[in-house]
């Protein structure tokens, strides 16, 4: 039975986004490598011609693809052995959603490092890592092949994915916190509805890239003086004051100046006429 969403490698998006499609009478179906559930039994393999393995999928408006591809050639042979083994042949091909991650901007080209801060939007120039690779060439396919487009989403929370947790793993020690700066963030339920609004609108987003943030720059500083053990016991709080001391920072969170990388997603939120409902941390889930 045909879909409006296929989403390929049901994981931790699903469980926003399935909730969502139900809400919305949005029909949909999930695959998982193990077939477990309600999900049907799919593996990508990348390197694989075979066309087989893609005939047990139903056909689907939006293809979501959840998983990271790097492989050169992958992302080309996976929309063309999706669309050839189609059950219904149908004018309108289906369009392909990939999502990436913001971190492809995580190291300033030279022309854009120059002073402390810097500013990135989705037309800013990026490194070109495999899975950048990817994308460019689903990008590329689009409308000849299939309308394509690819969500560079920042870091993903909401549900198990707590923030608060992440604080000793990323600032372990004083050093390690010193050296954070700015932090970007996307919750589930607001990555579920960004997917929705592309696939009611496809046409909007088709063949271009988009950079996807709450529309907040959060200062890892900030958040470990909030969260970190209360004085007199060491630890992130008491590190946060003896930095601020130390680099002559007034107040938290510091200013853009000083975070290094920000990234600016007013694009998408502007061009789906959509605002972020869970920002700012104020919810643990």
């Amino acid at each position: 039975m045909a879909v409006d969403i296929l989403i390929l490698g049901a994981g931790w998006t699903s469980t926003f986004l399935i909730p969502l499609c139900q809400e919305s009478n949005i029909t949909y179906a999930a695959s998982t490598r193990s077939g477990s559930g309600s999900t049907i039994k799919f593996e990508f393999q990348p390197h694989s011609d075979d066309p087989e393995p893609y005939k047990c999928l139903p056909d689907a408006k939006t293809v979501l693809i959840s998983f990271p591809i790097t492989v050169s050639g992958a992302s080309e042979r996976l929309v063309r052995l999706y669309v050839s083994t189609r059950h219904e042949n149908t004018a309108i091909p289906p369009a392909f959603i990939q999502l990436g991650t913001t971190s492809i901007w995580d190291k300033a080209p030279d022309a854009l490092a120059s002073h402390g801060s810097t500013f990135y939007d989705r037309h800013s120039p990026f490194t070109l890592t495999g899975r950048a690779k990817a994308e460019v060439e689903l990008l590329a396919l689009s409308p000849s092949v299939a309308p394509t487009t690819v969500l560079n989403l920042a870091g993903l929370w909401g549900g198990q994915r707590v923030v608060r947790n992440w604080l000793s793993r990323i600032a372990p020690t004083k050093d390690a916190l010193k050296s954070k700066g700015s932090l970007h963030l996307i919750h589930g339920f607001d990555l579920a509805r960004v997917i929705l609004a592309v696939h009611g609108s496809f046409s909007k987003a088709a063949g271009q890239r988009w950079l996807v943030t709450d529309g907040r720059v959060y200062d890892w500083w900030d958040l470990a003086s909030a969260w970190g053990a209360a004085p007199p016991d060491d630890g992130p709080s008491v590190w946060v004051r003896e930095l601020m001391f130390e680099e002559n920072i007034r107040v938290l969170p510091r200013g853009a100046e000083l975070l290094g990388r920000v990234l600016d997603s007013r694009d998408f939120w502007n061009e789906f006429g959509l605002a972020p409902l869970r920002a700012r941390l104020e919810t643990s889930e």
